[in-house]
């Protein structure tokens, strides 16, 4: 895994050597809850003694969570093609499906054992299936757990858990209270080393990242947090959890005194809609929107880090209707001022679709304010298939959360692919009328790799037949296969080049 300096997952992903468990008894801490108990061992003014009796009380509610996975993983094989490919297991080079572990962290909010953690935790990230969960806690005991609701979009999912006797359980707290300063703890499982408790204080909220997310809102901590963390809680002196411990900012993927948790403010409401098994709707307009900086604002005459710009409107969605276009500099959104810590993105998702908002915008020096219709978030694989990256690496064992193509292309040509839509048209600079379907990924060792066929290529049409869906091309290809025919014609378009005919090899 590379490391750059970033905001970079805090999950540990299979390869955990060690794990320990602390044999705290876990049954006679659920009285301790109480919030008349909590505050005998909060700490007075100032840096506490110890945080010892604080901890004691907690660390029973927090688990350490396994998933086993099945995932794809590239065979590079130096080989395939050849008669010793075999010898090497796997003699064309393609994709393998492996047994993989990830650990990470989580908590008890109920005392019968809802447990709630970071979606990237328990879900394998478009890389295969999770076959099993399991939450361990305290004391050792292993329970299966199933997965009562996963929101992709906050990061979060709750689990559930069970046995005859009560769970210890913890509760979230206000963070919206939280000020930079504040002592906080955070307990988890880093790097397999269950029950590993931490100290430090709030460095900052609500910290956007710049990931342009919808809840690109976070508490920053100096408590160290490292990879396996990822779905453990954050306490403060009240024993009260405030945030879900989520991400890190580091060169080397340690930590380096920067971490990310989601808000209980943000994930209290959704946790209680996926244990309720009430489905999350957020708004959408259907922009792409920058943040007003520096040299943007100057360009403009504008103050900086107020507002924020859109580059492109997507046709037929909530902004395009309400009149907005592209090059207006959204200034506040149903009253609320478009600022760094409060964006477009973080206002509009946590508006209830079907609303009607005043949206204040400059556009060309004027000042207007439109009426819109906020729209419903399409989901996260929708929003993945509206954009495409020509540039992205590849993820050469067609893993990758935009693959649609099934395993025809995949097995019989050596490629991934996924629907041409008119945003991903765009974006390949092809007309938004374009149809066909697009190369997401390529088998180096296919004949489609050593013909040349990229990530970004658009195909046209296969054996003169025009093809509009993924289910078009995989009929040619079944055809050819039938016929007996050892290749496929391919049209391939790429971007800044003329259409050509490419012959690909089937296998």
């Amino acid at each position: 895994m590379r490391y750059a300096y970033g905001v970079t997952s805090a999950l540990l992903l299979a390869g955990s050597a060690l794990t320990l468990v602390t044999g705290f008894p876990a049954g006679a801490q659920v009285a301790q809850n109480d919030q008349s108990e909590m505050r005998s061992v909060v700490p007075r003014a100032g840096a506490p003694s110890s945080f010892a009796d604080l901890t004691q009380q907690l660390q029973p509610a927090v688990v350490n969570i396994s998933t086993r996975q099945r995932v794809k993983v590239q065979n590079n094989n130096p080989f395939a093609g050849t008669p010793f490919g075999d010898l090497f297991g796997g003699g064309q080079g393609g994709p393998q499906t492996r047994e993989a572990q990830s650990l990470g962290s989580g908590f008890i909010i109920s005392a019968d054992g809802y447990v709630v953690t970071n979606n990237h935790v328990i879900t394998a990230d478009g890389q295969g299936e999770v076959e099993s969960i399991t939450v361990t806690t305290p004391d050792g005991t292993e329970y299966p757990a199933k997965l009562i609701g996963k929101d992709a979009a906050s990061d979060l999912a709750v689990l559930k858990i069970s046995r005859p006797t009560p769970f210890p359980f913890v509760k979230f707290g206000d963070s919206r209270k939280a000020r930079v300063g504040d002592w906080v703890i955070a307990i988890g499982n880093p790097f397999g080393l269950g029950g590993t408790v931490t100290q430090g204080i709030i460095s900052a909220v609500y910290r956007n990242t710049g990931s342009g997310s919808a809840y690109d809102r976070y508490l920053q901590t100096d408590a160290s947090i490292n990879r396996g963390n990822s779905g453990g809680p954050m306490f403060d002196m009240a024993g009260n959890v405030i945030g879900i411990n989520n991400a890190i900012f580091s060169p080397t993927g340690g930590s380096v005194g920067i971490g990310f948790a989601i808000p209980a403010e943000i994930a209290a409401p959704i946790v209680d809609k996926l244990r309720a098994g009430q489905a999350i709707d957020r708004g959408y307009l259907g922009v792409r929107i920058q943040p007003l900086s520096e040299d943007l604002a100057a360009s403009l005459g504008l103050p900086k880090n107020r507002g924020e710009f859109i580059q492109a409107v997507e046709p037929g969605q909530a902004a395009a209707k309400a009149g907005m276009q592209a090059g207006d500099v959204v200034v506040k959104v149903d009253g609320k001022d478009v600022t760094p810590d409060q964006t477009l993105s973080f206002i509009v998702a946590n508006t209830t679709p079907g609303k009607r908002i005043p949206i204040e915008l400059l556009r060309n020096g004027q000042r207007l304010t439109i009426q819109t219709v906020v729209g419903k978030r399409p989901t996260e694989e929708e929003l993945a298939q509206q954009s495409f990256d020509p540039d992205a690496q590849e993820d050469g064992g067609f893993g990758g959360k935009q693959q649609q193509s099934g395993s025809v292309l995949q097995s019989s040509l050596g490629v991934a692919a996924i629907p041409l839509t008119p945003q991903i048209a765009r974006q390949l600079g092809a007309g938004e009328d374009a149809k066909g379907v697009v190369i997401t990924a390529v088998d180096a060792s296919s004949d489609a790799g050593a013909k040349g066929l990229q990530r970004g290529d658009i195909v046209l049409s296969a054996n003169y037949v025009n093809v509009a869906s993924i289910a078009d091309l995989e009929r040619i290809v079944r055809q050819a296969k039938t016929e007996g025919r050892e290749a496929v014609l391919l049209r391939i378009q790429r971007r800044g080049a003329p259409a050509q005919y490419v012959p690909v090899r089937v296998r």
